[in-house]
Formats: structure tokens, C-alpha cells, sequence
């Protein structure tokens, strides 16, 4: 079998000051002899790469639920807005895809629990020691939800939640919030609602690739422009609006290969 010619330390050093002078002149040979042939190019006042050849990376489409059942859809759809309702100043939490975001969080490793400690004990914590559950993120929301849906039927004449009034829906989420909503089971509302509303934040604001911030829509509302790789001519210029088109991690229409 053919053997590749090996390179020290040294060399490989030596090699690369050498790369780094040419391309300081303007120049750079890229040469590979050996067993694979001699293969060589010259590149002047250019780069050995051109952009927009990358492969933008997937991102996370509506229109089918990985996860989440059509009861618990219902039950979020509606939530969800009472927390980020839409308004003149930007859009709502269902408008930004933040169910989307829920869903495809709750199928993942996040909703598997994958950096999470689930052994136990399962004593009751204090809120300074964060998640205290037995439960995956999946599994918290799917007890939780239906947990609350049997709470808010006894309290509403059997109703949905989704069903009732917005102030109504108000009320009780601030009965959550506060834990004064009591539910079957190990899980508290407090507990549900302080997850969820954290996941509801980071579904509205995260990077349009996961599903949320739709058409980076909460970005602009607050004139984020997102993922560019260099914001250093705009760091000193406070109070004034950076002039960059808005883009997320997977580019914009005119970056991505056709």
C-alpha cells in the first residue's frame, strides 16, 4: 500500500508560515503530491472558498405535531396568547409559532430530560433548587396539562379552558402562577406555570430554526437583527438602530444555496 509522506511538528509549522505569507501577499498554493498525485491550484487576490456553499442547517416546519395531542394543542393555543396576546406592537405567542416551538422542544431531547437529574429522591425542594420532579420536561407538561384540565372543569361548570372567557382564562393562570390552583397528582400548577412561562419566553425569542419567533418576527419587534457573525462597527453606537437585514442561524433567501 502506498504510504502519505509524513510531516513533523516543525514542518507543519513551517508549513504554515509559509501558507500565511502567501496569502499575506495575495497568494495561496494549494499543492497535495504523493500517493494521491499532484494536484495543484494557485489562487490570486482570492480565497480557496466561495460563500453561500454551506449547507444551511434544518429547521423545525410546522404543520404536524410531534408530540403534543390535539387536547393539549387546544389547551396551549390558548394560553399561550393570554401570556403574549397580540397587539399593535407585535405579534402573539401563537402567531410567532411558539406552540410549534413547545411541540418540538417536548419531542426532543429537551422533553426527554437529556441534561436533567431524574434519579431521585423526589423530596420537595426549595425554589432555589430549581427542577424537582421525577418526571422529563414530556412527560411534566402531559401530566400537568391534563391535571389542569381536570381542575379547570370542576371549577367551571365543565368547561375547557380553551372554552372560557379571557378573563376568565387570566384569572386562572394567575391561579397558577401562585399555586392557589390545586391539581390531582405530584405536580403543582406553580410548578407547571413557572416552566411553562419560561418555555413560552424562549419559544417567542429563541432563533426561528426551532420553530418560534416566526419570520423572526419578536426580533424585529424589538430590533434584534439575530445571528450576524459580526455586530463590532454597531458596538458603541447606542440608542440607534443597528441598519442589518434581520437573519437567523439557517441565513436569509439570498444566502442559501438555490
Amino acid at each position: 500500500m502506498s504510504r502519505v509522506p509524513s510531516i513533523d511538528r516543525r514542518g507543519l509549522l513551517g508549513l504554515g508560515a509559509t501558507l500565511g505569507a502567501a496569502a499575506a501577499a495575495g497568494e495561496v498554493v494549494a499543492r497535495h503530491d504523493g500517493a494521491l498525485g499532484d494536484v495543484s491550484r494557485s489562487y490570486t487576490n482570492t480565497l480557496p472558498w466561495r460563500s453561500g456553499l454551506t449547507d444551511a442547517p434544518e429547521a423545525a416546519a410546522g404543520g404536524t405535531w410531534l408530540f403534543l395531542a390535539p387536547p393539549e394543542v387546544a389547551f396551549l393555543n390558548a394560553a399561550v396568547d393570554r401570556l403574549i396576546p397580540p397587539d399593535p406592537t407585535g405579534p402573539s405567542a401563537t402567531e410567532a409559532g411558539v406552540v410549534t416551538f413547545l411541540d418540538r422542544q417536548l419531542a426532543g431531547k429537551y422533553g426527554q430530560g437529556a441534561h436533567f437529574y431524574l434519579g431521585g429522591p423526589w423530596e420537595k425542594g426549595t425554589e432555589s433548587q430549581g427542577y424537582q420532579s421525577r418526571f422529563t420536561p414530556a412527560q411534566f407538561y402531559r401530566h400537568a396539562i391534563a391535571a389542569i384540565g381536570q381542575a379547570v372543569a370542576r371549577a367551571e361548570g365543565g368547561k375547557a379552558f380553551k372554552d372560557l372567557p379571557a378573563d376568565r382564562q387570566d384569572a386562572l393562570l394567575k391561579q397558577m402562577e401562585s399555586g392557589e390552583l390545586k391539581l390531582d397528582g405530584p405536580i403543582t400548577s406553580k410548578a407547571f406555570s413557572t416552566m411553562f412561562l419560561q418555555n413560552v419566553l424562549e419559544g417567542y425569542f429563541s432563533d426561528p430554526i426551532y420553530g418560534g419567533n416566526k419570520d423572526a418576527s419578536a426580533w424585529k419587534m424589538i430590533g434584534f437583527p439575530g445571528a450576524h457573525y459580526d455586530y463590532s462597527e454597531w458596538v458603541t453606537a447606542y440608542d440607534r438602530p443597528v441598519p442589518v437585514q434581520t437573519v437567523g442561524l439557517r441565513g436569509r433567501a439570498g444566502w442559501q444555496r438555490s
